[in-house]
């Protein structure tokens, strides 16, 4: 009854009354989910206050579990000196909130923060009530939607907030708490290396965006610069305020005596205060810095830096002083924090990832080859003879691109981004820009092609030692089946050999969950992400190279969402070894990295759970063969049944047109790539991303179920007797 007088009052609104319902329940769902994110907090520190013990997902507790492991502090030390965690933050398009909007409840979650900390008057109580109000009714009063389309340079900058909300300053936190951690067991303990850094697919991803080119390439890694530096001289200007120490009290290193001769700061009042000049002398130099870097020059008298580590030792320059004179309390503030956060991420901000599609990549090279060597016919060789000919161009020294030859629009388009990745590098140093990712692997040949386009831009072979990483991504079911002998056929092939060595004998590999998803369903998925995260981690054993698995997952089920501790601690046993890579995609950044306290709860999450998924002794009994057969057997009956749904059902690409708001999406300016990879509308070219999408916008969660039941009811009906 009650659902027939809500549908008889719904039928009955206009359109003006309708939009304003709608804005109120989405609205009404945002700030409920501030509060519960705000209630979360809470409990989190009252758990602490109460001294409970550590939880799941902590790095107390995953350290509590390595001791009792029989870990000691140096051996923590050495593991987190050679460990590799990096969330890696996508452009993905499934976060509908604008900027505008996000602003308003992060103030909202300020003032309920503050007015859960208790302890305030009346009148104080009042004045955080009005200013909530005021908020919400600014948060009302502002459109939900995007007018106008995002560019990539939006996208970029949509990134880099993250940094001011969280990053920068719980990145570095978290290091010092694990230093303080390993310092009370070993005082003799340098502190560990920065083992947890941000990654970004933002302005170098361009598989199926066309918006991303050298221009878009080379400016977002300036602004990932500029927002760097800019960070650095706040904080140096706060601590210049800070260190007011006097010569009169105070002694210091001959080294801090001369950073502060070199100053340009001649005042009177500061000539006893040698810390305050020398902080000057750094601000100076970063600026200098700065300036060359966003390419404006520099007329200033100070030397620019030639490198983040020559900036980080003049930091060190300030803190060795104070710490042999009588002022070691002083390192362990806001010069700590400096000195790590200048380590994690120097003046690149976050490393950078190439990304481009396995059929462009293959294209460009036939169209290069057919430049040097006309009638070559490369894209009509078989697997073997495109290897062969690709060994040879690694292992030679020939340029294959022709300076004065024209070459098609995308070709050029190619060979420019490969030019300004390599120009990138030099300025901001190799940390800029680490890997380069094919995505729709399927032969080796598409990796030796990658390989052979950046050798040609100078990015790996004997002059840069391969620090380029050559990255596929396996995203089908049928490419998860084949990666293992994909990557076996690769690592043998000696030219290819000596670039994985060069990276430190260090493979990495991406597994696609999204695609993967929409290829087989989700049964199929999780089991050939299983099976092919196992065979590559025995493979690269048996070849002598330590693997680093990318994950390519996504926020919502379909896309291999859910909890990261959980996800990761399930890897299989071997898989991890203190090395992780992971996509952080659309809405799910802002919702783990908006707030800093949940931000820094879910950094903590990756570290501890990279460090308890690599204990010794993790899964060290065998999985039975007869549960290997189970999944095996049930992955086969979902996959029938889910193919038999969305690819073999006539029909169906039609319903989920029509029954999905895919077309809505497909239009919202939410990301500057299309929602397709192809014109023409067949689900397999439909990037995964909308497709989960869309599903989840009409509550049919079929990309998280669909081919489970009939799986199980199959099985079970083969096996009544088990």
């Amino acid at each position: 009854e009650a659902r027939r007088k809500l549908e008889a009052v719904l039928q009955t609104l206009g359109t003006d009354t309708a939009i304003q319902i709608i804005r109120a329940f989405s609205y009404f769902s945002h700030l409920a989910n501030i509060a519960e994110d705000q209630h979360h907090i809470r409990r989190t520190r009252s758990h602490e206050i109460a001294g409970s013990p550590p939880r799941d997902g902590s790095l107390a507790r995953a350290l509590d579990r390595a001791f009792k492991a029989g870990c000691s502090a140096a051996d923590l030390w050495r593991f987190f000196s050679d460990a590799h965690v990096r969330p890696v933050l996508t452009a993905h398009p499934t976060e509908v909130r604008r900027k505008s909007t996000m602003r308003r409840e992060i103030a909202v979650a300020g003032l309920l923060d503050e007015r859960g900390r208790g302890g305030l008057t009346p009148d104080e109580l009042k004045e955080i009530d009005d200013k909530l109000e005021r908020a919400v009714l600014v948060l009302w009063q502002t459109s939900l939607l995007r007018e106008t389309k995002l560019s990539v340079r939006d996208e970029v900058e949509n990134g880099l907030s993250y940094f001011d909300y969280t990053f920068f300053r719980e990145v570095p936190r978290l290091h010092n708490r694990l230093e303080d951690r390993l310092a009370e067991l070993d005082s003799e303990l340098d502190p560990p290396a920065s083992f947890l850094q941000i990654g970004s697919w933002i302005g170098g991803d361009r598989d199926g965006n066309p918006s991303v080119d050298a221009d878009v390439l080379s400016e977002t890694l300036r602004m990932q610069s500029a927002f760097a530096l800019k960070y650095y001289l706040r904080e140096l200007d706060k601590l210049r305020l800070e260190l007011s120490l006097s010569t009169v009290i105070v002694d210091v290193s001959d080294a801090l005596r001369d950073l502060a001769d070199r100053s340009l700061d001649r005042s009177p009042h500061r000539e006893l205060e040698p810390y305050r000049r020398a902080i000057s002398t750094i601000s100076a130099r970063l600026t200098a810095t700065h300036e060359i870097l966003r390419g404006a020059g520099s007329e200033a008298a100070a030397d620019p830096y030639p490198s983040a580590a020559a900036f980080r030792a003049d930091l060190e320059v300030v803190h060795a002083s104070l710490a042999t004179n009588g002022s070691e309390a002083l390192t362990r503030g806001r010069l700590r924090r400096l000195r790590r956060a200048a380590d994690c991420f120097g003046f690149h901000l976050a490393s950078l990832d190439m990304r481009q599609n396995s059929d462009v990549l293959e294209a460009t090279l036939a169209e290069l080859f057919e430049a040097v060597e006309p009638d070559t016919g490369y894209p009509d060789m078989d697997e073997e003879e495109k290897i062969e000919i690709l060994r040879r161009e690694l292992g030679g020294r020939r340029p294959l691109s022709r300076r004065h030859w024209t070459y098609s629009e995308r070709t050029g388009k190619e060979l420019e981004i490969f030019r300004a990745a390599r120009a990138g590098r030099d300025v901001y140093g190799a940390e800029a820009m680490t890997t380069a990712i094919v995505s729709n692997t399927r032969g080796v040949s598409d990796l030796l092609g990658q390989a052979v386009l950046l050798k040609e831009a100078g990015l790996v072979g004997d002059e840069h030692g391969g620090e380029m990483n050559v990255v596929p991504l396996f995203e089908t079911v049928t490419d998860l089946r084949n990666a293992v002998a994909i990557m076996d056929r690769l690592l043998s092939i000696p030219e290819y050999r000596k670039l994985v060595d060069g990276c430190g004998g260090i493979q990495e590999v991406m597994l696609g969950y999204s695609d993967s998803n929409k290829d087989g369903g989700y049964v199929t998925s999780g089991w050939e992400l299983h099976k092919a995260a196992t065979g590559l981690a025995a493979l690269c054993k048996r070849r002598g190279v330590r693997l680093r698995l990318f994950h390519g997952r996504g926020g919502s089920v379909g896309r291999g969402g859910g909890p990261s501790y959980d996800a990761i601690v399930a890897q299989p046993a071997g898989t991890v070894n203190g090395q992780l890579r992971l996509t952080e995609q659309g809405e799910t950044i802002s919702g783990k990295y908006t707030n800093p306290a949940l931000g820094r709860r879910n950094l903590e999450i990756h570290a501890a759970a990279v460090l308890e998924s690599s204990l010794p002794g993790k899964d060290d009994d065998a999985v039975p063969e007869s549960y290997m057969d189970t999944m095996e057997r049930l992955s086969e009956f979902a996959l029938a049944a889910y193919r038999s749904l969305v690819y073999e059902t006539p029909g169906f690409n039609d319903y989920f047109r029509a029954s999905t708001v895919i077309r809505e999406i497909a239009t919202l300016n939410i990301g500057s790539r299309p929602a397709s990879r192809k014109s023409g509308g067949r689900i397999e070219d439909l990037r995964a991303i909308p497709w989960v999408f869309s599903w989840s916008q009409c509550r049919v969660m079929l990309p998280g179920w669909y081919g489970f039941s009939a799986a199980t009811s199959r099985w079970l009906a083969e096996n009544d007797d088990d």
